[in-house]
């Protein structure tokens, strides 16, 4: 018998979590923070104690994308690309039932989307006994709108009032893809090259990681690539560092564009540059995806007059924008084409 427990994203869309019992084995799929409300935030300060976390992280393994894995006899597993971001995988699992049967149990976890630049397309659904897949947008459809126009529209109406545009984005996949946008519309002549920072160390990181997995580029960035022409470096791009060069910011007249962590202006340096220019009705927010409620994104974007941050009541008198077909998730339309690839219909969807 295999025994499937949900511990997260039930009723929310953050926390992904599956337990699988099977055979005497327990199998953890994915391990996702809750993020937005704080009852949520909350769950994720289980009492584990350090030297338990240190050693697990010393257990990990490498395995690449569509080699079986055998956890146990009996029990071993596959890594399907979904195009996300970066790594982001399926988890195909397969069992040995009485009989010398098998089934086969098939975790979706985050589906990328079609047409979107950088990185390859996700992997059709190969069908399988059971069905858990994500939907973050299972019930709409993303803005059909094209988000180089928006994204043009948004810096053109700052550059306009000479302010600066503060964009939280999630440090994978969301930065490294506002960077090839901007990079297409300064050469398009879309947009003025304007400065645009990079603040955020973890940005930094997963771009040159971006950068070097050439396996994973998509037709279009592999070619640029071969021309010698780095996709995700826009004219005027700088990398900010240190903590003190991420201060002097503060003192940056516009118009100039600051890319920051996080997506969700829930924590990391955006936060001082939001508490520093959200006052100012010169600058300009822009959001690049979903904000999940109880966020300070999601407060901004609904309008609220002020906002908390590092314990202090914040001030909104900047313009607050949002992108949202930017982003990562596949919409109702596209979970649709992903799931009809698959070979074999399901008996259950979760």
């Amino acid at each position: 018998m295999v025994i499937l427990t949900f511990l997260g994203a039930t009723g929310t869309v953050t926390g992904s979590r599956y337990l699988v019992e099977v055979h005497g084995t327990r199998i953890l799929i994915d391990a996702g923070l809750f993020q937005g409300k704080k009852e949520l935030r909350l769950r994720n300060w289980e009492p584990f104690p350090v030297r338990d976390a240190q050693e697990a992280l010393g257990t990990l393994t490498a395995v690449p994308f569509g080699q079986t894995f055998t956890i146990k006899p009996g029990i071993d597993f596959r890594y399907h690309r979904q195009g996300h971001i970066l790594g982001a995988a399926a988890v195909e699992l397969r069992v040995k039932v009485a009989g010398g049967d098998h089934i086969a149990v098939y975790f979706s976890g985050d589906v990328g989307r079609y047409d979107v630049p950088i990185l390859r397309e996700p992997e059709p659904y190969p069908g399988s006994t059971y069905l858990v897949v994500e939907s973050t947008y299972g019930n709409r459809l993303h803005d059909p709108g094209d988000p180089r126009d928006q994204l043009a529209e948004v810096v053109n109406e700052a550059a306009a009032r000479k302010g600066i545009i503060l964009v939280p984005a999630f440090a994978i996949d969301r930065t490294q893809e506002l960077l090839y946008f901007l990079r297409e519309l300064v050469e398009d002549e879309s947009i003025a090259p304007l400065p645009i920072f990079l603040d955020s160390p973890m940005a930094r990181e997963a771009t040159v990681a971006y950068r070097s997995c050439a396996l994973e580029h998509d037709a279009e960035m592999r070619a640029l690539m071969r021309e010698g022409v780095d996709p995700l470096v826009p004219p005027n791009f700088e990398i900010v560092g240190r903590v003190d060069e991420s201060k002097r910011l503060n003192s940056l007249a516009g118009p100039a564009i600051i890319i920051s962590a996080s997506g969700m202006a829930t924590g990391g340096r955006i936060l001082h540059h939001l508490k520093h220019r959200l006052p100012d009705p010169a600058t300009t927010v822009v959001f690049a995806g979903f904000q999940a409620e109880g966020t300070r994104g999601r407060r901004l974007l609904e309008g609220e007059g002020e906002v908390k941050i590092f314990g202090e009541m914040i001030p909104v008198r900047a313009q607050v924008r949002s992108i949202p077909s930017l982003s990562a998730h596949a919409d109702a339309d596209e979970l649709t084409i992903w799931a009809s690839g698959a070979a074999t219909a399901q008996k259950r969807s979760s």
